[in-house]
């Protein structure tokens, strides 16, 4: 049986999920030249970048004044290692360590949804209200942040509403489920299923990013005629 799931995780990987996230990912890198339309001398913060690789997508030529903030030191040394970015250790907070309009442009993909609470506690027995209102305090903590610290600005993040639930690619019906089974849903699949994951995410919908970033154009990113992720842009 695990040799079974091993067999169809990697062909989903290869397959399916690799050739479907390429594609969202061209046509997000072509909407953020068309509406921030970078320049050489653009100072550009990637908040939540790891390893760099996102920026690199975007910006593969070199000596473009890119900053990369996250939580995870093992992913910013190999930012620093493979792509040679200033790098920032920032903590969960939501507080973000820059002055304002310190940046041309803040971009932010697929992070905000993950600003909840602290990692350790991910797993505290709360209920949805609780869970919900204390990530929705840190989540618009962070993007106020972001619209401090950014005269432009590039903010995506799934929309809870898509019938795939982007984390765990299942069905997205577990997210209304209460907590407690949402984690040992998330535990389960993480067993067996193509996509691991950890139950730190909050979804947020098309009228929290509306208004959680005001100035912002919004785009619903679509697919399957459905809003698969929303877009927040300040240009």
């Amino acid at each position: 049986m695990s040799n079974y799931f091993s067999k169809f995780n990697q062909f989903f990987r290869n397959k399916i999920f690799k050739p479907y996230s390429l594609r969202y990912e061209k046509q997000r890198n072509e909407l953020f030249y068309k509406y921030l339309k970078p320049n050489p001398n653009d100072k550009i913060l990637d908040l939540g970048g790891n390893d760099g690789r996102r920026m690199a997508s975007l910006f593969p030529e070199k000596g473009k004044d890119i900053y990369i903030a996250d939580i995870s030191t093992e992913g910013l040394e190999a930012a620093k290692t493979n792509y040679g970015y200033t790098t920032i250790l920032i903590n969960e907070s939501g507080v973000l360590p820059f002055g304002d309009n310190y940046f041309d442009i803040v971009f932010c993909n697929s992070v905000i949804e993950h600003v909840t609470t602290d990692k350790a506690d991910i797993y505290d027995n709360v209920t949805n209200r609780e869970f919900k209102e204390k990530s929705l305090r840190r989540q618009r903590l962070f993007a106020d942040e972001i619209r401090r610290v950014g005269k432009k600005y590039f903010v995506q993040t799934p929309n809870k509403h898509f019938i795939i639930e982007s984390h765990t690619w299942f069905p997205s019906l577990y997210v209304y489920f209460p907590r407690s089974v949402q984690i040992k849903t998330i535990q389960l699949l993480s067993k067996f299923w193509v996509k691991k994951s950890a139950p730190d995410f909050n979804l947020l919908t098309v009228s929290d990013m509306k208004s959680m970033f005001p100035e912002a154009i919004i785009i619903r990113e679509k697919s399957l005629f459905m809003t698969k992720s929303i877009i927040a842009i300040k240009s």
